[in-house]
């Protein structure tokens, strides 16, 4: 698959300076994209015409990209914008689909990308099943006054709805053609979400062992994605939030001012599964519960689209050996530290 990522960065106009921060901006881009040098198809700069020291091309040469086509442009002289600026397009051949890409936007040219370069007064939780990203999202929530969005729930009330329609995990692909028919919302009251399906409250529905099946299935679909992903970045957009998923600091929020991955060994996770479900008065066997966990946590790393990984900004907890409380004072040390909250 081809696609093309686009940067920007400022410098001074001499030929130190553009070939330095040219070098800069590339480097960022290809490490950000896990670019290999090979794959690259074709870069093209522009330059603002008060910068003329050397063209931008050398520094590509001079960091090893020897074989794909390079071109370089004045870029248009509009009242206004923003000087002595180096653009870059890149077109490569990637596995990455085209809003998968990080685009890199630096130093003075931030502003030309705010949607990208401003950060979210926002929580990004991830983590696999289990972990305790649900119980630390809600904690943090509540103490900061923001909301908290249960991204997994969306997911769940999609499984339901397909459960609903008769439709077998096996063929959950087939739901597409009913999701003009779908309305999945949350509601947000005294510090608690709601997950409402059509109209109707299903919180409490939802929660079976039978759902997170369904969830995990309905989550490898493209168009499930996209559909829930919108809805949830509109709440991003809209509120303070809170929110934990598989994809939140990769995909839904990548701007957050503070990332979390928040990680527990199988056999601990497991182990709190099964201690949730006798708390409802439902006996389960363990070895099915950890196999399960193993399934679950392939199916969400292996999905071709945004599957589980750590997001390069993301700070992991481990919390296999730690309470509730001290993941939640680890977490807001770090969110403190980010300047999100005092």
């Amino acid at each position: 698959m081809t696609v093309c990522i686009r940067g920007a960065i400022t410098a001074e106009n001499t030929k130190e300076e553009i070939l330095s921060a040219t070098k800069e901006l590339l480097t960022k881009i290809i490490r950000e994209n896990a670019i290999e040098l090979k794959d690259i198809i074709s870069v093209f700069f522009t330059m603002t015409k008060d910068m003329d020291a050397v063209y931008p091309a050398v520094a590509a040469r001079q960091i090893g990209i020897v074989h794909a086509a390079l071109m370089c442009f004045d870029e248009l002289e509009i009242k206004g914008s923003l000087t002595k600026c180096i653009r870059v397009a890149m077109t490569v051949n990637s596995e990455l689909k085209q809003d998968e890409v990080t685009h890199v936007y630096m130093k003075g040219a931030t502003v030309l990308r705010p949607d990208i370069t401003q950060k979210k007064d926002a929580v990004a939780i991830d983590g696999p099943a289990g972990s305790g990203k649900s119980t630390l999202a809600k904690l943090l929530a509540a103490k900061m006054g923001y909301i908290y969005v249960d991204t997994g729930a969306m997911y769940r009330a999609f499984g339901l709805f397909c459960k609903n329609k008769g439709i077998s995990i096996e063929n959950v692909e087939t739901s597409e053609k009913y999701l003009s028919e779908t309305d999945i919302e949350l509601g947000f009251k005294d510090g608690q979400t709601r997950v409402f399906l059509n109209g109707a409250d299903v919180t409490d529905d939802i929660r079976t062992q039978e759902i997170a099946a369904y969830a995990s299935a309905v989550a490898k679909l493209g168009f499930v994605r996209e559909y829930l992903g919108n809805k949830q970045k509109a709440i991003a957009n809209e509120k303070k939030v809170v929110m934990d998923g598989r994809d939140i600091g990769t995909n839904v929020i990548p701007n957050a001012k503070v990332k979390l991955y928040i990680d527990a060994s199988e056999k601990v996770r497991a182990d709190r599964r099964m201690k949730e479900l006798e708390q409802k008065g439902i006996k389960g066997d363990f070895d099915t519960i950890y196999q399960e966990v193993v399934q679950r946590d392939k199916n969400d790393r292996e999905r071709k689209i945004n599957p589980l990984t750590v997001a390069k900004d993301a700070v992991v907890i481990d919390t296999s050996d730690m309470s509730a409380e001290k993941v939640l004072d680890e977490a807001l040390k770090i969110i403190k530290e980010n300047g999100l909250w005092k």
